[in-house]
């Protein structure tokens, strides 16, 4: 029996929690850098890849064994706005912005913006429902002599959709990285769970009102 039939194997009978998360930004903003350095620690300055790439491993979270996958997108088309499948496939959505590069938080605005009008207009076909995890992240806070978005823009920005902010370094943090991808997993399990006590409290309403039918009768 190889490795990997005895990890596949071990999960299922463990249950491990799957999180799915996909990673948006313009390009250049380290989308890839984040996402490498969170799954492996490392960090590699340059990447040049055309296509979007899914990387899929094993972290704990809070002492929990934690299945991740990853989407790291990338945009054919500067501005381009993610496929709606790939929209739908994800429990949750980290925004990134380089603070480096004011058109790439104009980028994030817009399309923080496009995201909650394509979920919120195939709502009754989609499995999710509003509000939905979405973390805003500013990185290259290493460059500050290069800042052109300060740290007071993003959290307000965040603020006012109700989502999460970090501000931090691929190059340099790797702690800080890391902590920002166990956020938004906390924020899917949180949305989780309050999405099953929803429905559980309308199938509790639904026989409540059953109920009170026959008793009039």
């Amino acid at each position: 029996m190889s490795a990997s039939t005895i990890r596949a194997i071990r999960r299922k009978k463990s249950g491990l929690s799957e999180v799915k998360l996909v990673v948006l930004g313009a390009t250049g903003v380290g989308k890839t850098a984040l996402t490498v350095r969170f799954l492996t620690k490392r960090f590699i300055g340059e990447y040049d890849h055309q296509t979007e790439n899914r990387y899929k491993n094993e972290m704990m979270v809070d002492g929990e064994p934690v299945i991740f996958e990853v989407l790291d997108t990338c945009p054919k088309v500067e501005g381009a706005f993610p496929k709606e499948e790939t929209l739908h496939w994800a429990d949750g959505f980290m925004l990134v912005y380089s603070i480096t590069d004011r058109s790439s938080f104009n980028y994030v605005k817009e399309l923080r913006q496009r995201l909650r009008h394509s979920i919120a207009t195939s709502s009754s076909t989609s499995t999710h429902q509003m509000p939905y995890p979405v973390l805003i992240v500013a990185n290259k806070s290493d460059l500050i002599h290069l800042r052109q978005v300060g740290t007071e823009e993003g959290e307000i920005f965040a603020k006012e959709n109700d989502d999460g902010f970090a501000e931090v370094s691929a190059s340099d943090h790797v702690t800080q990285v890391s902590e920002a991808f166990d956020a938004l997993c906390r924020e899917v399990h949180a949305f989780r769970r309050r999405s099953k006590q929803s429905l559980l409290d309308r199938m509790l309403g639904n026989k409540g009102g059953i109920k009170n039918d026959t008793n009039k009768k």
